[in-house]
């Protein structure tokens, strides 16, 4: 995804919603029983059911492709690339789930942005067979300004949510994670029937590339959490003096070592790979490779604003039978 700085104040947050406090305090009553986030009641997870949610082809849409509100708020004259005629475009390249950026803290506002035409997008998807994730970035400063925006996602009619967690706005680790914990087991607690999906950094990355990022990710505590996870396998950012400026090996290892650390041989994974406008057709055959050979549930690049026509092709590769 792309990267967001932090807000500079927390003063957006301090609006009365009733609905919000009635959510936080049913959040309260899950959460003390949460020590940090044992499994919780309900369906179990990972599900390999709500996970089909986020098999096969997938594309990116983040705010700055979509969002006349925010992208106008950046500059008045422009206006998104992608509408609703792109849904139908996408449905001809043969993708099986798109996956929405809904909300982002450049307009702390707006938990949900420009919802007619968001419904518009995700009706006319569904029509067409696509299913579509809603996904947002979370800072895991405020708990309570965090779920507000997912409780938005979970309402609003999506085949599932994302969390995508590389912010590091937080500086405190350790709160970072235990918010990361508490936000993702509020979610799973509350909607114990929604698909939902973690979208962190590859664990190349954290484990090897640069270990301050994120150290002590708390993989175990969050892997019964989530029914799929989506990590970034950005090889194309690597330079070929790392080793690691190479489609398969970095996406098969982001799918390994993710494994390795969740304790789940059979976790769902769908690697995302990127970015989109440095990619080749050989680099989307041996990323379906790599998909293949490490059983992943599907793939994707990011995003679909940067993917050229001559990759469509290619990126067909990465579809799957939704009914097996």
């Amino acid at each position: 995804m792309r990267p967001e700085p932090s807000k500079s104040s927390p003063v957006w947050f301090r609006r009365s919603r009733f609905a919000l406090l009635a959510l936080l305090a049913v959040a309260a009553v899950f959460l003390a029983a949460c020590d940090p986030a044992p499994p919780p009641a309900g369906p179990p997870s990972p599900d390999p059911v709500r996970a089909i949610v986020f098999k096969g082809l997938g594309t990116w849409w983040d705010v700055y492709d979509w969002s006349p509100s925010f992208v106008s708020s950046r500059n008045p004259a422009a206006r998104p690339p992608h509408g609703i005629a792109d849904v139908d475009r996408l449905a001809a390249a043969g993708v099986q789930t798109l996956y929405i950026q809904t909300a982002t803290y450049r307009l702390p506002n707006e938990p949900l942005l420009d919802r007619a035409l968001l419904r518009q997008i995700v009706d006319r998807a569904h029509s067409l067979g696509i299913r579509v994730v809603g996904w947002y970035l979370p800072e895991f400063n405020d708990v309570g300004y965090d779920l507000e925006r997912f409780v938005e996602i979970a309402r609003f009619g999506f085949d599932g949510l994302g969390i995508d967690i590389e912010s590091t706005a937080n500086a405190d680790v350790a709160a970072r994670s235990q918010n990361l914990i508490t936000e993702s087991a509020f979610l799973r607690g509350v909607f114990p029937q929604l698909p939902i999906a973690a979208i962190p950094v590859s664990a190349v990355i954290w484990e090897e590339l640069n270990r301050s990022w994120w150290p002590n990710f708390p993989y175990t505590e969050l892997a019964p959490l989530f029914d799929a996870w989506m990590p970034m396998a950005y090889w194309s950012y690597r330079t070929p003096q790392s080793g690691w400026f190479d489609p398969y090996r970095y996406v098969y290892e982001s799918v390994v070592r993710l494994r390795r650390a969740t304790g789940n041989a059979n976790l769902p994974v769908h690697p995302i790979g990127g970015e989109a406008a440095k990619l080749s057709g050989p680099d989307l055959f041996w990323m379906n490779a790599a998909l293949v050979d490490s059983g992943s549930i599907g793939g994707s690049i990011y995003d679909d604003a940067t993917t050229s026509p001559d990759l469509v092709g290619a990126l067909g590769l990465f579809r799957r039978d939704l009914v097996k």
